[in-house]
C-alpha cells in the first residue's frame, strides 16, 4: 500500500462550453496527501474544488494526468478505489424513497457490513446526528438540512480509509456541527484520512492539519496554518469599538484599501495588508478625537490569508 492516501499528478479537467473556449476546471494540479490527517481543500466558488473531488472519487474522468487513492489509479482501478473511499459530495443523493434508518442500513449492507453491526452503528448515528424524530420518514419528505445529515451520517457507517467531505456542515446547527467535528477528529485518530472542502473558513482553521488553496483550477498555496500565515505576512486584523460609531468612519476605512472590513453596531473590524510599523499609526488615526472602548490587533486569520492569496492570484492573472 502507498504511504500516501492521495497522489495527484498534472491533473486536468476540461469541459466543452457550447462553442466558446473550453473551460479548464482543473488545470495541471499536482500534490500528495499523507495518510491519517484532515486535509482541507479551499477556494472560492468556481475554483474547481467539486470537480477535483468528483475525479478523485471516480465520478468524473480526468482529461489529462493521474490520480491515485492509496496507490490505486482512479481511472485504471476504479473498483479498488471505491472499496477504499466514502464520500459526501454536493451532488451526492440519498435514497429519497427510503426512510432515514433504511438509508443507513442499506448503505452499510452494500458496503459488506453484517446485519448486527449495521443495526448497532445505525442506532448510534441516529442519536449522534439528532435524527431520532425523523427516523421512519422517507428522505424525500425531509428538509435540505436533514437530508444533509443523512448523507454525512451514512459515511460513518463504514470504515473506509479515505473520506471525502464536500461542505459537510451545510444545514447543521452550531451544536450538531461541533459534534460532527469531534467525530471527524476521532476518525483521524483511528488512522482515517479526511479530505474536506468548506466555505466556513473557521472550520478549516480548527480542523485541518494541512490546507491546499486553489483558484481557477490552479494550486496557489499549500501548507499548515502557520506556513500559510508566512505566505501572507504583513496581514493584520484590527478591531475598534467606539461609544458611538463615527459619522465618517466608512470613508476612512475605504481609504485604507482593506482586504476585508465589517461594521457591526459601534464596532469596526478590518484586515489590512500593511507594514508592522504602521499598524499603530492606523489605530491612532482611527481613534483620534474619539471615545474608543476597545482595541484589538491580531495576526492574520485563515479568512484573511484566503482572501489575500486568492485576490493576489487574481490580480496577477490580469
Amino acid at each position: 500500500m502507498s504511504e500516501f492516501a492521495l497522489e495527484v499528478e498534472s491533473l486536468v479537467k476540461v469541459y466543452a462550453s457550447g462553442g466558446k473556449a473550453p473551460i479548464r476546471a482543473v488545470d495541471g494540479m499536482s500534490f500528495r496527501v499523507p495518510s491519517g490527517i484532515i486535509f482541507g481543500l479551499l477556494g472560492p466558488n468556481g475554483a474547481g474544488k467539486s470537480t477535483l473531488l468528483r475525479m478523485l472519487s471516480t465520478l468524473t474522468l480526468p482529461t489529462e494526468g493521474t490520480a491515485k487513492i492509496l496507490g490505486y489509479d482512479v481511472v485504471k482501478k476504479p473498483v479498488e478505489v471505491r472499496k477504499r473511499i466514502s464520500s459526501v459530495i454536493q451532488a451526492t443523493a440519498v435514497e429519497l424513497l427510503l426512510s432515514v434508518k433504511d438509508n443507513l442500513l442499506t448503505y452499510a449492507r452494500f458496503q459488506g457490513l453484517d446485519k448486527a453491526t449495521a443495526a448497532r452503528r445505525a442506532d448510534a448515528l441516529i442519536g449522534e446526528f439528532q435524527l431520532g424524530p425523523e427516523v421512519d420518514r422517507k428522505v424525500q419528505d425531509l428538509s435540505g438540512g436533514f437530508r444533509r445529515r443523512v448523507q454525512v451520517a451514512k459515511v460513518f457507517m463504514v470504515d473506509t480509509p479515505v473520506l471525502f467531505l464536500d461542505e459537510f456542515s451545510t444545514g447543521m446547527d452550531p451544536l450538531l456541527k461541533r459534534q460532527v467535528m469531534n467525530l471527524l477528529r476521532a476518525e483521524v485518530e483511528k488512522g482515517r484520512t479526511i479530505i474536506l472542502t468548506t466555505q466556513v473558513l473557521s472550520e478549516a482553521e480548527e480542523l485541518c492539519d494541512d490546507i491546499l488553496i486553489i483558484n481557477r483550477g490552479k494550486l496557489i498555496a499549500r501548507g499548515d496554518l502557520n506556513t500559510l500565515k508566512l505566505l501572507s505576512e504583513g496581514v493584520y486584523e484590527i478591531t475598534l469599538a467606539f461609544d458611538h460609531l463615527p459619522d465618517n468612519i466608512q470613508a476612512e476605512i475605504a481609504a485604507l484599501s482593506p482586504i476585508r472590513s465589517a461594521i457591526e453596531a459601534n464596532a469596526i473590524d478590518l484586515a489590512l495588508k500593511i507594514e508592522e510599523s504602521r499598524v499603530m499609526e492606523v489605530v491612532s488615526a482611527l481613534s483620534r478625537n474619539r471615545h474608543v472602548l476597545r482595541v484589538e490587533v491580531r495576526g492574520a486569520s485563515l479568512e484573511d490569508i484566503f482572501v489575500e492569496l486568492t485576490t493576489r492570484e487574481g490580480r496577477e492573472l490580469l
